[in-house]
């Protein structure tokens, strides 16, 4: 609960900061807002990653200070671990020996910390930062309001998805006023990548296909075209999209290869239809409109299953009358931030 995060960090000296493999802009931006924060309030303070920042991100003010390791490598009151499932996401080895602070907008997240602060109706984490930042009394410096407002539009796909509030925009004027320049930022993040992405999207949008209905589409990204690229693990972030933008098209699977027989589903829709439900059944998780998980086997088979499951949420949603959609849209808007994005 924020209460207890506010005693802890009232009463401690020493922090640590971490967040999940392949850090995003949630991840990331929430991350190095808190750093600000504790440091605001004379704390000492590290973010630690296992993998490094994407290019994407290296702009964010505290950016160049993260440290990389393998391994919780020294001593620490507490390691607040920022937007993860479970205690293994970040990739950290020894993590689990410290005092943990699990910090997180989704509700399928495992409760491993010794104190555990999960608000589900947070677009994103750099809300729950915002509020912390608020309710603690330290002031919303330009520094922070870059990160929290980063966390914010990259969480929210620029305040498209269904996750955006009026909260959201609340929060978002705010931080405008601290300093932040959403044109830059926007630069930053979503015009700013190597020619490489480009090359590889090139090569994911040629495997693109859809089912007979037209609803649901789906493509693929191996290991070799990767390699031909030259492309870095992040620069296919975001093709999941591409196939959405097609107004009949309401759900969409990218399956990226991760290793030989490995490969990570990033899934998306649009209105109802569901598709965290699809990843829960795999083991992962997410938004109801964004959500992600992984699966091993071979590629044909792998791509058939995670279709068909796309293509039964579908039509599921299509077939359920519609005061049950109104029912379930007021139900999910007090879960559907509680969930887990690719």
């Amino acid at each position: 609960m924020l209460s207890q995060v506010i005693e802890l960090i009232e009463s401690k000296r020493r922090f640590a900061i971490t967040s999940h493999v392949r850090p995003d802009g949630d991840s990331l931006g929430s991350s190095l807002g808190l750093y600000w924060l504790l440091r605001a309030l004379g704390k000492e303070v590290e973010v630690i990653m296992r993998d490094p920042v994407p290019h994407a991100y290296s702009r964010l003010p505290g950016a160049a200070e993260v440290r990389i390791t393998p391994a919780v490598d020294r001593d620490y009151d507490a390691v607040f671990v920022i937007e993860c499932s479970d205690i293994e996401r970040p990739g950290l080895k020894d993590l689990d020996k410290q005092f943990v602070v699990n910090i997180d907008h989704h509700s399928t997240t495992a409760l491993f910390g010794t104190v555990n602060w999960i608000d589900s109706t947070a677009s994103a984490v750099g809300e729950m930062i915002y509020n912390l930042c608020k309710a603690i009394g330290v002031r919303v410096t330009r520094e922070i309001a870059e990160c929290i407002y980063t966390a914010l539009v990259t969480d929210t796909g620029s305040f498209h998805y269904s996750n955006t509030t009026d909260r959201t925009f609340k929060i978002a004027s705010e931080l405008v006023r601290a300093g932040v320049k959403p044109a830059k930022v926007a630069e930053n993040v979503f015009n700013s990548h190597p020619w490489s992405k480009l090359d590889l999207l090139t090569q994911v949008l040629s495997t693109l296909r859809r089912d007979p209905s037209g609803r649901v589409a789906w493509m693929r990204q191996t290991l070799e075209m990767k390699e031909t690229a030259g492309a870095f693990d992040e620069d296919g972030d975001g093709f999941v999209n591409y196939p959405l933008s097609v107004g009949c098209v309401e759900a969409v699977a990218f399956l990226k290869e991760c290793a030989p027989s490995t490969y990570r589903a990033s899934l998306r829709s649009k209105g109802d239809v569901n598709v965290a439900r699809v990843a829960e059944r795999f083991g992962g998780g997410g938004h109801r409109n964004a959500a992600g998980c992984t699966l091993r086997g071979e590629w044909e088979e792998v791509e058939r299953t995670i279709v068909q499951a796309l293509v039964e949420a579908v039509e599921r949603e299509a077939e359920e009358p519609s005061s049950r959609k109104s029912l379930l849209i007021f139900d999910d808007r007090d879960t559907i931030f509680s969930e887990e994005v690719a």
